[in-house]
């Protein structure tokens, strides 16, 4: 057996690349999914695991949000990867190049072929950028940011601290993206920034979005309205950004009203967008995308979270199709589904655990004060906790979004501990 490179960190990570080899579970990626579900399977005792993802560095990227509105910096979201991968599990700091589940094998990109009993599918969301002809260009302008990349998020911040009135735009695409609220708490985050520096009556802040509301949950669509209207935002729905022209510092949309699509442009002297979002290129052009769906999303029972077709490959985060919001909250809720159904599949046993769409978004609404929306499939609000009321803004949910979360993640989460 020849041995990998040497990991940047922790010795502790077990770092193997072998031309050919077999594990009872494979991981294909080590985010918030891959490294719970390591760490949950090998609390349980199983040793046979192997994980595989090429980044040498790890982010907790819920928290950019507030990276974008100097709440945080970005170097407190990182980690080395090295030093989350747990122990006993063999890591291969490599991509996948394809898989085939008819043989229950996948290769890397190195060549090295890795067959499994079980495949575990999490590798995260592709930021689509080419969807959309300019915007990955006007990034690069002093006029434009995201909050969707650990280097922009900082200059989101810079470009709002500098910005003086005028027309502030913020995008979000119709089409599913993780942690589906950040494009509105960039713009509720920027515009509390403006009204404390009393610029926001001088602004245009505009929200655009190819979505049809600004929330699928009515008890919190109401709150998110109510913050909208104290802004004085322009909540624009169905608007999808096409095109971006970062020179004139136009940005186009498709419009659709009622059934009829149209094109309007906004121009813009703050723009902050969320680009479109897909499947990684390995999944996207394996068996187990849809053929329906460009996107490449991973088909599976929404309460199992197996593929619908291959019966010993389970997915679940971003890449999955479940029909909730990708969030770290609904990871939290999947992982330990997906691990009592591996282990049952692995010994023939009826699948005993279901997921029941349970997400979440903490809509930072100001600096100060958060929305936590907590809900499940049948869009009902499922509070996390009973004893107050989450369905209003509130100080104690902001600081649990700015240092509960993280710590819960870091310390519980990744380690296959907590509910």
């Amino acid at each position: 057996m020849s041995s990998g490179p040497k990991v940047e960190g922790s010795a502790k990570a077990n770092l193997h690349k072998h031309r050919s080899t077999h594990f009872k579970i494979v991981i294909v990626g080590a985010g918030s999914a891959g490294i719970s579900v390591a760490s949950r399977l090998r609390n349980k005792g199983e040793s046979d695991i192997a994980i595989i993802d090429p980044a040498t560095f790890h982010y907790y990227q819920p928290l950019w949000t507030l990276v974008g509105a100097g709440e945080a910096s970005a170097v407190s979201t990182k980690r080395l990867q090295a030093d989350l991968i747990p122990q006993g599990v063999a890591w291969y700091r490599e991509s996948v190049e394809g898989i085939d589940p008819g043989k229950s094998e996948l290769t890397t990109d190195s060549g090295v072929i890795i067959g499994y009993d079980c495949l575990v599918v999490c590798p995260g969301i592709e930021l689509a950028w080419d969807r959309v002809p300019g915007l990955e260009e006007a990034m690069s302008t002093p006029y434009a940011s995201s909050n969707y990349t650990v280097d922009l998020a900082p200059k989101t911040w810079e470009l709002v601290q500098k910005f003086n009135g005028g027309t502030a735009l913020f995008t979000a695409p119709g089409t599913p993206v993780k942690c589906p609220g950040a494009p509105q708490k960039a713009a509720y985050l920027s515009s509390d920034e403006w009204q404390r520096r009393s610029i926001l009556s001088k602004t245009d802040v505009i929200f655009a979005t190819g979505a049809g509301g600004i929330f699928g949950v009515p008890e919190f669509a109401k709150v998110l309205r109510e913050v909208v209207e104290r802004y004085g935002i322009d909540a624009r729905f169905n608007h999808e950004l096409i095109k971006v022209d970062p020179d004139s510092r136009d940005a186009t949309f498709q419009v659709t009203t009622d059934g009829v699509k149209t094109e309007s442009t906004i121009r813009y002297d703050l723009l902050v967008a969320t680009p479109p979002q897909r499947a990684p290129s390995f999944i996207r052009e394996s068996p187990l995308a849809h053929p329906d769906n460009p996107l490449g999303w991973v088909p599976v029972d929404k309460h199992t979270l197996r593929d619908i077709r291959y019966a010993n490959i389970f997915a679940l985060g971003d890449v999955s199709d479940a029909p909730t919001s990708k969030t770290g909250a609904a990871i939290r809720k999947q992982a330990p589904v997906v691990v009592e159904n591996v282990l049952a599949t692995l010994s023939n046993r009826k699948l005993p655990a279901n997921y029941d769409g349970y997400a979440a978004c903490p809509f930072t609404t100001a600096k100060g004060k958060m929305l936590l929306a907590e809900f499940d499939y049948t869009l009902k609000p499922c509070p996390s906790f009973p004893v107050i009321n989450t369905q209003k803004e509130r100080t104690d949910m902001w600081y649990v979004k700015k240092y509960g979360l993280p710590a819960f993640y870091w310390n519980l989460m990744l380690k296959g501990r907590g509910k």
